[in-house]
């Protein structure tokens, strides 16, 4: 991404000094860096107030309660990876409460556990294993109840009806975490991990 933009920076003023208006490139540069900073001025209490809410929600045992209510549906998701079931429950409670900075390390956690359950599988170093791709499918598409990002984006940019996207999104999210998980379901069904370890082994023996 650095290297793109770079081009696309370097592209620009280029562009400008070839068409003699150099002045108008430096003037634009100068104009977006303080709409950036006024920006991000303004989304800073946005994000500190839903940060907040969120961390209380936390102290209150919200996350925690949600957490021990999806415990047994996801331990069928990954059967075989007990360990990884208790971060990755956090990890989608978090995110449900929007608190994505918060969802992180219990993400990182969940697939050390899950690493470590393909590896006892005899699933080589490195390799994904079906429970860290759907893993993966379901934290890209958390069920998210509150877009904190998206709602403070709206209210710094002066929208009239902020919270107009929250049951959409609310919406959005449930369909596309139950489409994750059939999706995930059907592919590794059909491209099984022992079919792979078979096939692996018959090239190595080749």
């Amino acid at each position: 991404m650095n290297v793109l933009f770079g081009l696309m920076l370097f592209g620009g003023i280029l562009s400008a000094m070839l068409m003699g208006d150099a002045e108008a490139a430096l003037d634009a540069m100068l104009a977006g860096c303080g709409e950036a900073v006024t920006l991000s001025l303004s989304l800073a209490g946005g994000y500190m107030l839903w940060m907040g809410l969120m961390n209380v929600a936390k102290e209150a045992g919200l996350i925690e309660g949600l957490s021990r209510l999806v415990k047994k549906p996801l331990a069928k998701l990954f059967p075989g990876a007990e360990g990884a079931v208790a971060p990755i429950t956090l990890n989608l409670a978090a995110n449900f409460f929007g608190m994505g900075s918060a969802a992180t390390p219990f993400g990182l956690a969940a697939m050390k556990e899950l690493q470590l359950a393909a590896q006892k599988r005899g699933l080589p170093p490195g390799t994904a294993s079906d429970a860290m791709c759907m893993f993966l499918a379901l934290n890209a598409s958390a069920i998210e109840l509150l877009p904190t990002g998206v709602l403070t984006m709206r209210a710094a940019a002066g929208s009239e009806d902020v919270y107009c996207v929250v049951v959409p999104t609310f919406l959005a999210s449930i369909l596309s975490f139950l489409s994750a998980v059939l999706l995930c379901r059907l592919l590794c069904g059909a491209f099984p991990e022992t079919g792979r370890r078979r096939r692996k082994r018959k090239a190595a023996s080749a």
